[in-house]
């Protein structure tokens, strides 16, 4: 029997089943293909990550007596369609039997499926060995159940793998130290180590980028790709976290700095969603350094780390395929504005949106209260689409890969599932940006006012959302609150909110 394996763009793992044996009688094949860089336009960064990361695995499959077959993105054999590049090996190979990792997409779970179905050879489907659940974890969890909160999920996930417990209580005696995690950066609290940036060389691959003519948004004026791309890198990476930056990442994981494009994030995600390092090998890395530093690391730094991998991550992806593929097409505020041009430019006199939008197409990256509560919150607050919004939001970071992506967007961002992830809509006006960053201090609207010419946009768009949304929201429990106060509220004050806010989404290149 002649094997032929596929490797797709995501499923890095040097550490698979897969790899522990060579055979002479099995071809691994890895393609750079339009049908992957042109679904979506994504940023520059994204693409040579993505590239650059596949040529370095397969060229480690080989040195370790592999058999690998790479189509870049230029070749003349590339039929740049993974079905068709698939059949040319098979039949060029005389291939007898197909294997393939189930995919994190849905999209191409079902254009697998379909071409397995298709063959006149045998076919193999098996697991990635990366999540610390299956795909159908979480549906069964929550089966019966009327709300899917993540909490709950979580805490199951923490007593099941053993992770901050003590018996069967929670470690400090606190399950969750998200209020301890809201402080705000002042840049006044000491230096934040420099970042650890790859040198990686890139610029064979922005030439064939260049060359297939590929559109893509973003920038990349550098020869270097900073993000890790191998295993080892993704190891040094969480070694440089766990020594430098896990000591005050917890404290300021919601904060946001006009002089800081990380602050004490890992900078990890990337590595971790193409698979080169696993949730495991980050959680235990994490307890153990934490274990060993307990007298200087307090306890909530490493639950708000440990919260975002074993919670939302997994969270998420299962969610993703409980509710795939209705989950996409979900509208349920029904919401149909198109998102602004400066989302692509960076130009707004918005000083939050301006510095968040500048950061992802500089860096292909923001962190997830910069993706929820400056860009995800405007784009609610304005109506958007949410197919707009998650073509955006799927393009534009080098981490984004739809199984977490469309559900932190859709779903959590948006709230276009309809409270299926979220349980209130992630909306504030300006003070609560204010309160985590320092956006306000230097920019042309006044926080504090609702209607003048200087007012923050943000202050009535949040209240004609609330407004215009009553039949949706109304009844939602977490915002009684608001509502109350949106009830009390003079009329013509009311009114003249809503002229403004109005204004604004029907001219918001204006701002």
């Amino acid at each position: 029997m002649k094997t032929l394996r596929l490797i797709l763009g995501d499923q890095l793992n040097i550490k698979h089943s897969w790899f522990k044996k060579t055979d002479k009688n099995t071809l691994y094949c890895l393609f750079e293909m339009r049908q992957e860089t042109d679904y979506v336009k994504h940023h520059i960064q994204k693409v040579i990550g993505f590239f650059a990361a596949m040529r370095q695995f397969s060229e480690g499959l080989k040195k370790q007596n592999h058999h690998v077959a790479y189509f870049n993105i230029n070749d003349k054999q590339n039929t740049q369609n993974l079905s068709e590049n698939l059949l040319y090996l098979i039949k060029s190979h005389s291939i007898t039997h197909f294997e393939y990792i189930y995919p994190d997409e849905h999209r191409l779970d079902v254009q697998l499926e379909k071409f397995c179905e298709s063959l006149n050879i045998t076919s193999n489907v098996v697991s990635g060995e990366h999540f610390y659940t299956n795909r159908e974890d979480l549906a069964v969890f929550f089966k019966g159940k009327k709300q899917h909160l993540m909490e709950n999920f979580y805490r199951d996930m923490r007593k099941k793998h053993d992770i901050l417990m003590v018996a069967d209580q929670p470690e400090g005696g606190k399950w969750n130290y998200d209020k301890s995690n809201r402080n705000k950066w002042k840049g006044n609290q000491g230096d934040i180590p420099h970042y650890r940036l790859f040198k990686n060389d890139v610029t064979t691959i922005k030439k064939d980028i260049e060359k297939a003519s590929i559109k893509t948004i973003g920038k990349f004026e550098t020869k270097t790709f900073p993000y890790p791309i191998t295993r080892i890198q993704a190891l040094d990476q969480l070694k440089y976290f766990c020594e430098y930056l896990l000591v005050h990442f917890g404290d300021y994981q919601d904060a946001m700095h006009t002089d800081e494009d990380y602050l004490f994030h890992s900078r990890l995600s990337f590595a971790m969603n193409l698979k080169l390092i696993a949730p495991r090998d980050v959680v235990n890395t994490v307890m153990n350094y934490y274990r060993k530093h307990d007298d200087t690391i307090n306890i909530s730094q490493v639950e708000g780390f440990v919260r975002q991998v074993i919670g939302w991550r997994e969270y998420m992806r299962g969610m993703y395929w409980a509710n795939m593929p209705e989950y996409k097409q979900k509208n349920a505020l029904e919401n149909h504005n198109e998102l602004p041009e400066f989302f692509w430019t960076g130009k707004t006199k918005m000083n939050c949106l301006k510095h968040a939008i500048t950061n992802s197409l500089d860096n292909g990256y923001a962190h997830h209260i910069q993706r929820l509560m400056i860009t995800g919150n405007y784009a609610l607050l304005t109506q958007t689409n949410p197919d707009a919004v998650d073509a955006w939001y799927l393009g534009i970071y080098v981490d984004a890969i739809e199984w977490v992506q469309l559900t932190n967007t859709r779903g959590m961002s948006q709230f276009a599932d309809g409270g299926k992830i979220a349980t209130k809509p992630y909306v504030s006006s300006g003070s609560y940006i204010n309160k985590m960053s320092n956006y306000c201090s230097g920019c042309l609207y006044n926080k504090s006012k609702k209607t003048e010419d200087d007012a923050c946009p943000f202050n009535s768009l949040y209240w004609n959302f609330l407004d215009e949304k009553r039949i949706f929201l109304g009844n939602n429990f977490r915002m009684k609150m608001m509502y109350s106060l949106l009830d009390k509220m003079d009329t013509t004050v009311l009114q003249n909110i809503k002229k403004k806010a109005q204004h604004i989404i029907a001219h918001q290149d204006e701002y």
